[in-house]
């Protein structure tokens, strides 16, 4: 028989974990959806190299596994500094999940930008043209604004997954929310009764999220 009375003495340091799974979260959202933007008008652009580079870095990122990007950040990243440098240059581990989130995702918004923005009829971009605007205040101010209001759903959509995936932060020992919820339960012996609550707690979040994301792609619809 599950007993869950010890979690309600528990959910200061359950919360706590909370916080630094939504800190890791946001800053990988804004990092991932601004370098992934930059990604998306490199792909788009009508610089080869650029296209390739671009087209590269989303391919690699899109075929890995996020768990060895965080290891790799984690164990790797201060030992090619100290080789460049030639001193010891530590990496916490909060830093670098953060960076590994960014680079990772930013694939993967990259090419949800880049629909967005192929969606945008070509005309507007010459009719602009010919209004005398450079190619960056186009983007700026006319396509870039409309292209994010018809991917707003899909950049949620994947800001849902990464919620998810700030689990995996554990291989390098930060202590998120579902981290918490583990040690918790094995310093009073529920484990279950613990990992079943945080069970509950992302279904929750993860599908409370995904009916306002319908919801909102309803309503933006042109």
């Amino acid at each position: 028989m599950m007993d869950f009375s010890d979690i309600i003495p528990a959910l200061p340091g359950l919360w706590n974990g909370m916080k630094l799974t939504l800190q890791l979260m946001v800053m990988g959202i804004v990092g991932g959806i601004a370098l992934g933007t930059v990604l998306a008008l490199m792909r788009l652009s009508s610089n080869k190299l650029l296209s390739r580079l671009a087209g590269a870095y989303v391919n690699y990122f899109r075929s890995i596994p996020l768990l060895l990007v965080i290891t790799w950040f984690y164990l790797a990243v201060p030992f090619v500094l100290r080789w460049i440098t030639g001193e010891d240059t530590p990496i916490g581990a909060f830093t670098s999940c953060v960076v590994a989130f960014m680079m990772f995702e930013a694939a993967y918004f990259c090419e949800i930008v880049r629909a967005g923005v192929q969606s945008i009829a070509k005309g507007q971009m010459g009719a602009a043209q010919a209004l005398g605007m450079t190619y960056g205040q186009t983007m700026r101010l006319i396509i870039l604004p409309q292209a994010f209001r018809k991917m707003t759903p899909l950049l949620l959509q994947q800001s849902i997954i990464l919620f998810q995936d700030t689990s995996l932060v554990y291989t390098v020992g930060l202590v998120d929310f579902l981290n918490s919820a583990r040690a918790s339960g094995d310093i009073v012996g529920r484990s279950n009764e613990f990992l079943v609550f945080a069970g509950i707690i992302y279904f929750v979040i993860s599908f409370s999220a995904s009916f306002l994301v319908k919801r909102l792609q309803k309503r933006i619809t042109v």
